[in-house]
């Protein structure tokens, strides 16, 4: 086979050895995190590489062998219960051409009639799922298809079909992944689906604001001295459900030693290192359990930067610096005195929490959007901000001419997708220090 092929619209592009499709909705599966692979496209050899390691199906991976077939004698539309399931759970990957018992890699033909399975779901689940895509990898030999499921927005997604003795009669049913197979929703559990539903879309922000004004109120309450603090609050767009997944201490902790590796990696040409280097080792190795999340936090220790972060079992990252490093023989306690902002320090911030927010991402596998609330806050009082910049000829830092000292900073967003590269990553911890530093004039 030659370096590109066509299958239902989908271009499959060579790449060692393997065919992938550019277009995939999802670029961190649970097949990624069982090989240990940066986030990218899925390949046949990681699908093959599966099978011989016998990855286990779950809520998140289904092997099929066959490809879908269509429904007979008014049974329900197999193809489409799938993937609602996968939908209303947290998404996942159907991949036909394996045993399902076995893991055996046995392969389908090629050229698989996409276009008639989208069809089908789209007449079969409701409401409309987007974001589906359908492509086929192959090595040359051997082909399988993967149906790639986000985790759905609108979930409960509801599966219609016929009686067998009454081709007139619709009923409807709404699945879900519970572990390796796929169950019915009880009248409660849809309860609490459509509960959830409509909480992500009028809630979403409250929740945001709620997690802001808690932590805002915690360091308040335990930091040792009045500061500037930079506070931020990341939420996927869909929560893991409580119970789903529970991050033991040990993921913790990979999660926070990551991040403050690439934090570390990407600001390579700051004078200032990243703010979680301010933690310790100590306290980055030991996060503790706080109420279905992991803490770590400095602000009961005698030295270093004061920093609150908490890893949430259901995707919440929170992360609070303050701009004042305990130590110095200025106190910022005097009530004449502006609040100092740091804009190198601002920086790493920046940066520190994006490089959280990703590595959450990739540990719990969310796939969905990641929104993301910055601010500069002073927790003791509304006193004045004033921004430090480096100076041009110096390596120190001073308050520029005609800079504005605000007393209330307006909150900056990003939107980051499912485990981001390194550039995105970048991009959007330069924009929020930049959003962040506009509002004193610089």
């Amino acid at each position: 086979m030659d370096g590109k092929a066509w299958a239902a619209g989908k271009t499959l592009t060579y790449c060692e050895g393997s065919f992938y499709c550019a277009c995939m909705t999802r670029s961190w599966t649970r097949i990624h995190a069982h090989l240990g692979a940066e986030p990218g496209p899925l390949t046949f050899d990681m699908v093959r590489s599966a099978t011989e390691d016998q990855l286990q199906e779950f809520d998140d991976l289904d092997w099929k062998e066959q490809l879908p077939q269509p429904p007979r004698e008014g049974r329900w539309n197999e193809l489409a219960k799938d993937v609602a399931a996968m939908a209303n759970t947290r998404g996942g990957l159907l991949v036909f051409g394996v045993q399902d018992k076995t893991i055996k890699l046995v392969g389908v033909p090629v050229g698989a009639n996409t276009e008639q399975y989208h069809q089908w779901i789209r007449n079969h689940v409701h409401p409309y799922l987007p974001d589906l895509d359908m492509v086929e990898l192959t090595d040359g030999d051997k082909t399988v298809l993967v149906i790639d499921v986000p985790a759905s927005e609108s979930a409960p997604h509801l599966v219609y079909g016929t009686a067998a003795r009454d081709k007139e009669q619709q009923a409807a049913v709404v699945p879900y992944r519970a572990n390796d197979h796929t169950a019915w929703m009880a009248e409660h559990q849809l309860e609490r689906a459509y509960r959830e539903r409509f909480a992500r879309i009028g809630l979403a922000e409250q929740e945001i604001q709620r997690h802001l004004d808690f932590t805002v109120q915690t360091v308040a309450a335990q930091s040792a001295t009045p500061a500037a603090w930079f506070v931020a609050v990341s939420r996927p767009q869909r929560p893991l459900p409580r119970g789903a997944f529970e991050p033991d201490q040990d993921q913790a902790r990979s999660v926070l030693t990551r991040a403050k590796e690439r934090a570390s990696r990407l600001l390579t040409t700051s004078l200032v290192p990243a703010a979680l280097h301010g933690m310790g080792d100590d306290t980055l190795r030991t996060p503790r359990p706080g109420l279905r999340r992991w803490v770590c936090s400095t602000l009961e220790l005698p030295y270093n930067r004061e920093i609150l972060v908490e890893l949430h079992h259901d995707g919440t990252v929170v992360a609070a610096i303050s701009q004042w490093l305990r130590g110095r023989d200025a106190e910022p306690g005097d009530a004449t005195q502006p609040f100092t902002v740091s804009d190198r320090l601002l920086r790493t911030c920046c940066y520190d929490v994006i490089a959280l927010v990703q590595e959450q991402q990739r540990e719990l596998r969310l796939d969905c959007t990641q929104q993301l609330t910055v601010n500069l806050v002073a927790p003791h009082g509304p006193r004045p901000l004033e921004a430090c910049t480096p100076y041009w000829d110096l390596g120190t830092e001073g308050v520029p001419e005609h800079s504005r000292r605000p007393r209330h900073i307006q909150p900056v967003h990003a939107a980051l997708s499912p485990a981001g590269s390194d550039t995105e990553a970048s991009s959007a911890a330069d924009l929020l220090h930049r959003d962040l530093l506009a509002q004193f004039g610089i």
